[in-house]
């Protein structure tokens, strides 16, 4: 189990493509901490996660799986097909564990409404509703100035990262009843801001605004909207973005002098979606972030 605080760092290396690949990051990243006790929270609930093959995706997969859930994750085809098998036969080992039903991996490019429809529409065609919606998939890309990100970028990130999330509430809320939760990762540079990824700091900016106004639209249908705004984590994010200086110093900056694993985040998603921890929180963000004070 990490310590609160630490003198940890992470070994030089940089990843030349994107999406980053989780297996080939020094060290692991950790899913699920060994200390962790499951009891059966959510067995025959119907969770579906997007960019679950790796991070903090597969950790809220793992998760989950481990409270009895019947999971599916969306992950892109080609680059990222060894770690969404890793994540896959992972919650194969889970299922025969905890009881769930087979799990689901699915490779898709949730950029367009098209392709967020027929990933719910295959999640509900297979398992019959949605109870839990995790939007986690993104990407982030280090500029120096605003004037290095070309419209392309641009688009595409916010594409990933917002467009994402709202097509995909929009057509999952059809399948999802009264108790069901809807989970947006967003980022600590939200609130305190991060001018080396500028188009990717503002699509977080716009998840936090997008929680509280569709919590707002459902909360007469029971239906409860949160976020997670995580600091630095070690996830295969970081390798494909800084260079290999800034990822031996990555998390220093925080408080507690380290980066989180995954597994440090991950339980914040299963209080967000279980009724019986939270069930009078909605349109709000929690923030496990190493100590690091924002303005919410």
């Amino acid at each position: 189990m990490a310590a609160a605080s630490s003198d940890q760092s992470f070994p030089p290396q940089k990843q030349e493509t994107k999406p980053g690949k989780e297996y080939i990051m020094d060290p692991l990243p950790q899913p699920i901490s060994p200390h962790y006790i499951p009891s059966n929270k959510f067995h025959g609930k119907v969770v579906l996660v997007t960019g679950g093959d790796s991070g903090i995706g597969r950790a809220v997969c793992y998760h989950f799986a481990a409270e009895g859930a019947t999971v599916a994750f969306t992950y892109v085809k080609g680059h990222e097909d060894k770690d969404a098998l890793d994540t896959f036969q992972m919650l194969i080992q889970f299922r025969e564990k905890y009881g769930s039903e087979h799990p689901m991996a699915i490779p898709v490019d949730l950029g367009f409404e098209e392709n967020c429809k027929r990933v719910v529409d295959e999640v509900v065609d297979n398992f019959g509703k949605i109870d839990v919606l995790v939007n986690n998939a993104a990407e982030q890309h280090m500029k120096f100035s605003i004037e290095e990100i070309s419209q392309e970028q641009l688009e595409r990130v916010f594409r990933t990262n917002i467009f994402a999330y709202f097509f995909m509430a929009k057509h999952a809320v059809k399948h999802m009843k009264e108790g069901s939760s809807i989970i947006n990762t967003t980022s600590v540079n939200a609130y305190k801001g991060n001018a080396i990824v500028l188009d990717y700091t503002a699509t977080k900016g716009a998840i936090v605004s997008f929680t509280r106004a569709l919590a707002l639209e459902l909360v007469n249908k029971g239906i409860r909207v949160n976020g997670v705004a995580p600091g630095p984590v070690w996830t295969p994010a970081q390798p494909d973005t800084y260079n290999e200086d800034m990822v031996t110093k990555f998390g220093k900056e925080t408080p507690m002098g380290r980066a989180a694993q995954p597994h440090e985040v991950a339980p914040c998603y299963i209080f967000l979606a279980n009724q019986n921890y939270s069930s009078y929180f909605t349109g709000q963000v929690l923030h496990p972030n190493g100590g690091m004070i924002v303005n919410t």
